[in-house]
């Protein structure tokens, strides 16, 4: 304990990141492991949604449509969101729900997919998908037509035919924390003439992700996990560049027109990525996303990963010195193809995440057996990876 213990100390006083903690409005005594879950709350966050209802909203009325930027925040916050996803400006719009622009993206995926001389009809989804994902696709499939087969994503580029028109899968596994080659799978569904859609939600302000770099087709996530935007904080729609011209997305509404106050009877899609727009934006939360994402102000991503690598390197490294013999078994993957979270299989899964939140450890459990502890390496320190396993001991003994 005393080894592990010095080593927390001198990593967390290494730490290029360690200031960012300051950033965030934390209850010091609570060890918070579920920023795979909800993010912690940025301390900018509060003043500026105050600000926003009190001044924007109570105020200035709906003036702030123009002077207050609403009109464009969906365009404007996910330009400040795409560097953290390795995108452009032009390429990202912020609003809706994960859910909704699942939707948009696999029926738009479908469309770009299939032409006059090639019908592909056939979705695959990621087999250990987020459950709406696959709720999701199985809609699309049943509104379209189209045929859905469910497929591990080491399994895909060998499931790949002629009439896969798109496959969607998530980057990183929710459950185990399995990180999946994006480039080489996008590569293959490419290859293979289909349309590639990532969720990004369990990895998005966590890792390097580089969309432009590997010419992802569409990608989609929400911003409530690692880039801290609060809870039902909007998700946001990738778009390559090349494809938005061409992006029919089946959810267009008066935002998305591209003359919106004409209100004419016909839509005419806007030009850019604002056609991927819906109805009026959700101001209050697409705002508190805008402040929180000032706490990335000097971060550079690829430290963020370097970190989270280390964090959940030590937290195994913990459990297993310090846990009882064969009371845990380690699902997350110990190489690098992680997220930013470690799950770990025991009996009794569900009472033991209770005790641990009593003892003010928080991660969250999985149904049967999985506990999951997410590691949001710009505020948890390897002293509160070290403190939760050390409770998580107490708890199994």
């Amino acid at each position: 304990m005393i080894d592990l213990a010095a080593e927390a100390a001198a990593l967390d006083a290494a730490d290029p990141l360690r200031a960012a903690r300051d950033r965030f409005d934390l209850d010091d005594g609570v060890t918070y492991l579920d920023g795979n879950s909800l993010g912690a709350l940025p301390r900018g966050v509060a003043g500026r949604v105050a600000d926003v209802i009190a001044r924007e909203w109570g105020r200035l009325h709906i003036r702030s449509r123009d002077e207050s930027g609403w009109w464009d925040a969906p365009q404007r916050v996910g330009d400040r969101l795409a560097p953290l996803l390795g995108a452009g400006p032009g390429q990202v719009v912020v609003g809706d729900s994960t859910s909704i622009n699942v939707f948009r993206a696999l029926v738009a995926a479908l469309r770009l997919a299939q032409t006059d001389d090639d019908r592909r009809t056939e979705i695959i989804v990621d087999a250990t998908t987020f459950p709406t994902d696959g709720y999701l696709a199985g809609s699309v499939a049943r509104l379209t037509g189209a045929t859905i087969a469910a497929v591990a994503p080491d399994r895909v580029p060998a499931a790949l035919t002629d009439s896969t028109a798109v496959v969607l899968l998530n980057h990183v596994d929710y459950r185990t924390g399995q990180r999946w080659d994006l480039p080489a799978l996008t590569a293959a569904v490419q290859a293979a003439g289909a349309c590639m859609v990532w969720d990004l939600s369990h990895s998005a302000g966590a890792m390097p992700i580089e969309l432009v770099e590997h010419r992802v087709d569409l990608a989609v996530g929400c911003t409530y996990k690692y880039l801290n935007g609060g809870p039902g904080a909007p998700a946001y729609f990738y778009a390559r560049e090349d494809l938005i011209p061409r992006l029919d997305q089946p959810l267009g509404g008066w935002c998305s027109h591209r003359d919106p106050f004409a209100m004419e009877p016909e839509y005419a899609p806007a030009e850019g990525i604002a056609k991927v727009r819906g109805g009026t934006p959700e101001i209050l939360s697409l705002l508190a996303l805008d402040a929180a994402l000032d706490v990335w102000t000097d971060i550079d991503i690829r430290d963020v990963r370097t970190k989270s690598l280390a964090l959940t390197e030590f937290f195994v490294r913990c459990v297993g010195q310090l846990t009882p013999p064969d009371s845990v078994r380690t699902l997350t993957p110990l190489d690098d193809s992680r997220g930013s979270q470690v799950s770990l299989a025991c009996r009794d899964a569900g009472t033991t995440m209770k005790a641990l939140i009593a003892r003010e450890v928080v991660g969250d459990y999985r149904p049967p057996d999985i506990l999951r502890f997410g590691f949001a390496p710009l505020y948890v320190r390897f002293a509160d990876a070290l403190h939760a396993a050390g409770v998580l001991r107490e708890v199994l003994r």
